[in-house]
């Protein structure tokens, strides 16, 4: 079994988070949970008030936008993302269109290991302010948030083994 792990690493302007889970369900069980784009309400830490407004069912496809709303550090935020790869149950990538950073290309990864899967998240990003405001507020807060992230697929993953 691999330990989960967040990690930030700054690469000139862009900052890199990469995020590593092994999740003890097989890779169709775990693609098919991140699918489905409400889903990730559920894993989103509270503070953020996070909610999908995108009305009715989304066919995950490239090109299919998605729009949020929620609130970082008390400021309402309108997020857009369109999906940009959708290869099931391997990868898929999502792009912010619009939203609080300079830049935000989110890949997930997905691969059969030891009896589950590995699910691997990277994060480019870029943020408004530079290095000044990554430090002091947004770094800490991208972590907390896959930390969180992590926790919550741990509970909901585990309890499907559950009888």
């Amino acid at each position: 079994m691999t330990p989960a792990t967040v990690d930030v690493t700054r690469e000139g302007p862009n900052y890199r988070l990469r995020a590593v889970q092994w999740i003890p369900q097989p890779i169709d069980a775990v693609f098919a949970f991140f699918a489905d784009a409400r889903n990730l309400q559920v894993i989103t830490p509270p503070w953020l008030s996070f909610t999908v407004v995108t009305p009715g069912e989304i066919a995950m496809t490239p090109g299919t936008r998605i729009d949020y709303r929620l609130r970082i550090r008390g400021l309402p935020i309108r997020w857009q993302s369109e999906i940009t790869t959708w290869e099931p149950p391997h990868r898929f990538v999502d792009e912010m269109r619009r939203g609080p950073y300079r830049r935000w290309h989110h890949t997930h990864a997905f691969e059969p290991h030891d009896g589950g899967t590995l699910a691997r998240d990277e994060v480019q990003y870029q943020v408004p302010g530079g290095a000044i405001v990554h430090a002091l507020l947004v770094g800490p807060d991208v972590k907390r948030i896959f930390h969180h992230r992590q926790q919550k697929l741990a509970e909901i993953f585990n309890e499907a083994l559950q009888p």
